[in-house]
C-alpha cells in the first residue's frame, strides 16, 4: 500500500468510503460482507475510513465503529462530517451531534472531522456566528477530541470561496468530487487550484463517478487496453488523480471483493501514467460530455436583459445530462427562481455574440423543458 505523510501519520492514498457499504434488502448495511472487506483493507495497509451522519439512512457509522472495534484504536484512521446540511444539524446544537456521532461510533475521538458538504444552500448554516458550528468543532479540536478538521462540498466555486475567505486558514484538507471527467464539467480543475493555491491538501470523493468511470464505451476501453492491456479500467481513473500532487487521499466505496482487490493493485503499485497517457485520458473525459460547447467567455452575460448567469446554467445542464444526479441538482437549486433557464425570454441577442455559435434561447429552453420531465419521473 502507498502512503503520504500528513502532519506526521502515515495514510494510505486510498481511503475507504463508507456511504455505498453492501447491503441487503430496504438499504440494510451487510455487516459480513462489509466486515469480511474491511478486514482484507486493513490487512493490506488500507487505514483511512470515512463515514458520516447520514450515510446509509443514519446506520453507517454504527456499522463501522461496530467493525473497527475488533482492531486497535491507533491502527486506523476514522473520519465522519458535521451534518449542517441536513434538518439534525440546523435544528440542534453542534454539541448534541457530536457526541451523538461519538456514541455511534464508539470512540473518544475522530481523527479526522469535516464540515459536510459546504454548498450554497447552506454557507449560512454554517458561517452563523450564533450558531457557532465551526466554533465548536476547533474547539473540540483543541480539546483533542477531533484530529484535524476540513470540510467537503459540492459547492459553486463562488460558495466555496466565500467559505475559504472565511475560515481558509482553519481547514486542514478538504473533499471534493474530482475525476477526468468533472475536472471540466463540475469545474473542479477550479476548485483543485483554489485549494492548493492555499496549501489545502485534496480528498478525492467520486474517483471514477459512482462507477461510470470504471466501464466506458467498447471504443475508450479499447484505446486504453492497446496501451496497457492488463490493467483495469477504473486504474486509469485512479492514476489520472495521483498525477495530480496536490491530491493526497483517494476515497472509494467499494462493494465487492473483486473491486477492493482492484485498488489495492493499483494503490500498491508504483506505476504512474505518463504525459501522454494522461492526455489520452483528458481526450477521453471531453469526449465522454459530448454536451453543449461553452467555453465560459461570458459575453452573452454582458447582453443578456433579465441578467442569467448563461455559462453557470449550461453548466448545470450539462452536468445533467451527463448525469443528473443529487449533485447537479443541488446546483440547480442554488440558483435563484427569476434566474434559472425558464427565465429566458428568447431575445436571441446572446446567440448572436456567441464565438462558439450556440443557439442559447434554444438550450435555454431545452434545458427548462428537460427539469420539468425529470421533475415528472
Amino acid at each position: 500500500m502507498n502512503y503520504i505523510d500528513f502532519k506526521g501519520k502515515k495514510l494510505s492514498t486510498l481511503g475507504y468510503g463508507c456511504m455505498r457499504l453492501p447491503t441487503l434488502e430496504g438499504d440494510v448495511i451487510d455487516e459480513v460482507r462489509t466486515a469480511e472487506l474491511f478486514d482484507r483493507a486493513i490487512k493490506a495497509g488500507v487505514n483511512y475510513f470515512d463515514t458520516a451522519y447520514m450515510y446509509h439512512s443514519y446506520k453507517s457509522e454504527v456499522v463501522v465503529g461496530k467493525i473497527l472495534k475488533n482492531y486497535p484504536r491507533d491502527s486506523y484512521y476514522l473520519a465522519s462530517k458535521f451534518p449542517g446540511n441536513m434538518p439534525q444539524g440546523r435544528d440542534n446544537p453542534p454539541a448534541v451531534i457530536f457526541e451523538e456521532q461519538l456514541q455511534k461510533c464508539g470512540v473518544d475521538h475522530f481523527d479526522f472531522y469535516l464540515i459536510h458538504n459546504v454548498s450554497d444552500d447552506n454557507l449560512d448554516i454554517y458561517c452563523d456566528e450564533e450558531r457557532g458550528i465551526v466554533k465548536y468543532l476547533l474547539e473540540q479540536k483543541a480539546a483533542g477530541r477531533i484530529g484535524h478538521l476540513g470540510f467537503s462540498t459540492h459547492a459553486t466555486n463562488e460558495a466555496m470561496g466565500k467559505f475559504l475567505e472565511l475560515y481558509g486558514d482553519k481547514m486542514e484538507f478538504c473533499q471534493i468530487q474530482l475525476n477526468y471527467v468533472d475536472w471540466e464539467l463540475q469545474e473542479a480543475k477550479v476548485k483543485y487550484d483554489m485549494l492548493t493555491e492555499r496549501g489545502i491538501p485534496v480528498w478525492v470523493m467520486e474517483p471514477v463517478r459512482g462507477g461510470r468511470l470504471a466501464k466506458l464505451s467498447d471504443e475508450h476501453e479499447a484505446m486504453l487496453k492497446a496501451r496497457r492491456p492488463e490493467d483495469s479500467i477504473a486504474s486509469w481513473a485512479f492514476r489520472w488523480l495521483l498525477a495530480l500532487p496536490g491530491v493526497k487521499v483517494v476515497l472509494s466505496g467499494m462493494t465487492e471483493m473483486d473491486q477492493l482487490e482492484d485498488n489495492l493493485k493499483t494503490f500498491s503499485s508504483d506505476v504512474k501514467l505518463t504525459a501522454e497517457e494522461i492526455a489520452l485520458v483528458d481526450e477521453i473525459g471531453r469526449a465522454m460530455l459530448g454536451t453543449v460547447p461553452c467555453t465560459a467567455c461570458r459575453y452573452c452575460c454582458e447582453v443578456c436583459p433579465v441578467g442569467l448567469d448563461i455559462p453557470e446554467l449550461i453548466s448545470i445542464y450539462n452536468e445533467m445530462l451527463f448525469s443528473p444526479g443529487w449533485g447537479a441538482w443541488e446546483r440547480y437549486h442554488a440558483v435563484a427562481e427569476d434566474k434559472k433557464p425558464s427565465a429566458c425570454v428568447g431575445c436571441g441577442a446572446c446567440a448572436g455574440i456567441c464565438p462558439q455559435r450556440i443557439d442559447v434561447p434554444k438550450t435555454m429552453s431545452d434545458f427548462a423543458a428537460y427539469i420539468e420531465k425529470l421533475k415528472k419521473k
